[in-house]
C-alpha cells in the first residue's frame, strides 16, 4: 500500500473522471472516482484518505493547463492522478475547424503541467493512458489515440510516475468478445467501464487486486 494516513489524491481530467460530480453531494460523481473513494475507504478506513476529483467534462490538456494551478497545485496533493487525451483526439473528429491540439502540442503541454508538480514536495503523479473511441480496436478514433498513449506513457517513465494501461486494458477486454459494452456512447463509460477503469488503477498503484 503506497498510501500514508491522510494523503490527498487529487483526480483530474475530463468526463470520464467527472461524470456528473457536481450534482454529488460529496463532489465524487458516480464513476471511477467513486469506485476507487469507495473501495479504499471501506479497506483502509484508518488511512482517511481525502479523494478529490477536479474532473471537467469536455477538458482537451489545454483546459488543464487553464486550471492547473487552481484545481490541483492549491490542493497541496501528495498524489495527483491524471485521465486527459480522449477530447484532444475527439475534437479532431467532430469538430475538425475547432484549434487542434495534435500529439506535440499534447505532450509539450502535458509535460509543463507535471513539471509544475515538481514544487510539491513528496507528491508523485499517476497517469492514466487515454481509454478508447469506439468499441473496436482498429477504429480511427482509437488508431489517432495510439500517439498519445505513447506520450503518456514516456511522461511517466520521465516523471518517475505510476502508468495506468487503461487503454491497454480496454483493447485486452475487447480481445475477449465478450459481447458486453464498456461505454454509453463508444467513449462515456457504463458502469462495467467504470469498473474496469477502477480495477486497472488499483492493480498498477497498490497491486489490489493481486495480478494472475
Amino acid at each position: 500500500m503506497p498510501f500514508k494516513a491522510k494523503d490527498k489524491i487529487v483526480f483530474i481530467g475530463d468526463s470520464i473522471t467527472d461524470k456528473g460530480r457536481k450534482k454529488d453531494p460529496l463532489k465524487l460523481g458516480s464513476g471511477y472516482v467513486r469506485l476507487l473513494h469507495d473501495y479504499l475507504t471501506a479497506l483502509y478506513p484508518k488511512l482517511s484518505l481525502k479523494i478529490i476529483n477536479e474532473g471537467v467534462s469536455g477538458n482537451r490538456v489545454i483546459d488543464l493547463e487553464k486550471r492547473w494551478t487552481m484545481d490541483v497545485m492549491d490542493h497541496q496533493p501528495q498524489w495527483i492522478s491524471v485521465s486527459i487525451g480522449i477530447n484532444d483526439v475527439w475534437r479532431q473528429l467532430d469538430s475538425p475547424d475547432a484549434e487542434q491540439v495534435y500529439p506535440e502540442k499534447f505532450e509539450t503541454v502535458y509535460r509543463s503541467l507535471l513539471e509544475q508538480t515538481k514544487q510539491l514536495p513528496n507528491c508523485r503523479v499517476i497517469l492514466m493512458q487515454p481509454t478508447v473511441i469506439k468499441e473496436y480496436p482498429d477504429s480511427t478514433g482509437t488508431r489517432l489515440l495510439k500517439p498519445y498513449v505513447d506520450i503518456v506513457n514516456r511522461l511517466t517513465e520521465e516523471f518517475n510516475g505510476i502508468l495506468v494501461p487503461t487503454h491497454e486494458a480496454f483493447l485486452n477486454f475487447f480481445h475477449c468478445e465478450t459481447g458486453q459494452d464498456l461505454t454509453t456512447d463508444g467513449v462515456h463509460m457504463n458502469t462495467l467501464g467504470d469498473m474496469l477503469m477502477a480495477t486497472t488503477w488499483l492493480k498498477a498503484v497498490t497491486g489490489i487486486p493481486n495480478r494472475n
